[in-house]
């Protein structure tokens, strides 16, 4: 028994995925392929997207939204357990990354249960909502950090009650801990905590998962 989160050191996170990661050839595949690019670092840890496959299954979810797609590797997770009938909705800046996604969708079989909202997020967000697209299951937020505080907002406007909300990066590799941070990214993130953690619309818990990964259920 222990009374604080473990910490892993390289040995026991390499016999976590040992004994817990059941990646496919193909997720595996997308993510060597990612890991050649400058972009690198955008890539979620494939833990955590097996975690976040397994809430899509444990909500039963069928309506998601992603909010930054990057290669489509969380994507291609969540995609996959949404089952048939389900639908993701993906919102990214146009890159030449986007090819990549919708490549390994085609390949997985799933590129016809995904739409691409292909702009700034939060155009992309207040434009599902005025075309009354609400009632979403589930919406991960893993996009430019300085908006996380409005994409907040949009997300919760979205959400169905008892609808599921991940933050990405929300841990921040520590820097979160900073005083006084120059990054309006870094400010953004602590302002986001600060506000979840107060937030009466929703009930909170942020994993140190990845770089950190916050749930936040809609009431």
């Amino acid at each position: 028994m222990t009374q604080r989160t473990l910490q892993l050191d390289d040995a026991l996170y390499q016999y976590l995925l040992d004994v817990s990661l059941r990646e496919s050839p193909l997720l595996a595949r997308l993510r060597e392929e990612t890991a050649q690019l400058s972009q690198a670092r955008w890539q979620i840890a494939p833990e955590q997207g097996q975690f976040m496959a397994l809430l899509v299954r444990l909500t039963g979810a069928r309506r998601v939204i992603e909010v930054g797609t990057f290669t489509g590797y969380s994507a291609l997770c969540m995609a996959q357990a949404l089952g048939e009938g389900g639908r993701l909705i993906c919102c990214d800046l146009p890159g030449d990354y986007n090819a990549t996604a919708r490549r390994y969708f085609a390949e997985a079989g799933v590129a016809e249960s995904i739409e691409w909202r292909l702009g700034p997020a939060l155009e992309s967000l207040a434009a599902l909502a005025r075309e009354g697209q609400g009632a979403f299951d589930l919406i991960f937020v893993d996009a430019d950090k300085a908006n996380y505080p409005a994409y907040l907002e949009q997300a919760l406007f979205l959400l169905r009650q008892g609808g599921l909300l991940l933050f990405d990066n929300t841990l921040w590799s520590g820097r979160v801990l900073q005083r006084s941070p120059d990054s309006e990214d870094t400010r953004a993130i602590q302002a986001l905590n600060l506000a979840l953690r107060d937030d009466p619309r929703i009930d909170l818990s942020l994993l140190p998962l990845g770089d950190g990964l916050t749930l936040c259920r809609k009431r």
